[in-house]
């Protein structure tokens, strides 16, 4: 859905939080890439995105276990079911941006409205992890709640309304951060392990 002021554009988040009740990690992005780059109702629904090819190799040592090749695609209900099992809730730091050029980067994206983070976390009670992919997520979170970004790989303490929380900082799943997916997967599988998931 996008409102127009004016000049600006501004293009409101087209997804629902996904949030199973049971969830001990939120994973927050920045906002999804234009809808013609989507190649499934969902979050990172960019087929050259890696997310999906991580989560693959973290949790099955496959990273084509959510790959639909013949329908260049990914296997969405599969996703859903294996972060339901493991308690991973999925959004952004960002409900509205405009997009300075027409692509995907973040930084070409201006936030208009950030998402409030508190309401997330209390529809999930469990959750003390958060995990930022992208730079322009971590700067959302941290300019706001005042928490340090911390170096790949770890986390940084600080709390929201007096819950505690860890902010961990993982490569990010864009094909152009470069870095080797193996390599990326290996952070994730740290950080889920750590966190009691893996």
């Amino acid at each position: 859905m996008t409102e127009h002021i004016s000049d600006l554009t501004i293009e409101r988040h087209p997804l629902m939080p996904f949030l199973p009740s049971n969830a001990r990690l939120l994973m927050l992005g920045s906002f999804p890439p234009p809808r013609k780059r989507w190649c499934m109702d969902f979050f990172y629904p960019n087929r050259t995105n890696q997310m999906w090819l991580i989560f693959g190799e973290v949790f099955f040592n496959d990273s084509q276990r959510f790959v639909d090749v013949a329908n260049k695609t990914f296997l969405q209900k599969d996703i859903e079911a294996l972060l339901r099992e493991k308690g991973i809730a999925i959004f952004d730091t960002a409900t509205a941006v405009r997009r300075l050029s027409g692509n995907a980067s973040d930084k070409d994206l201006e936030i208009v409205e950030r998402t409030d983070i508190r309401a997330l976390l209390s529809q999930i009670p469990a959750c003390h992890d958060i995990v930022c992919t992208g730079q322009k997520s971590f700067s959302a979170l941290t300019e706001e709640y005042g928490a340090v970004v911390p170096v790949m790989g770890q986390y940084s303490e600080f709390s929201i309304s007096g819950r505690p929380l860890r902010l961990w900082r993982m490569p990010s799943s864009s094909r152009a951060y470069p870095m080797p997916l193996a390599q990326k997967a290996e952070y994730y599988r740290q950080m889920m392990r750590t966190i009691g998931l893996g």
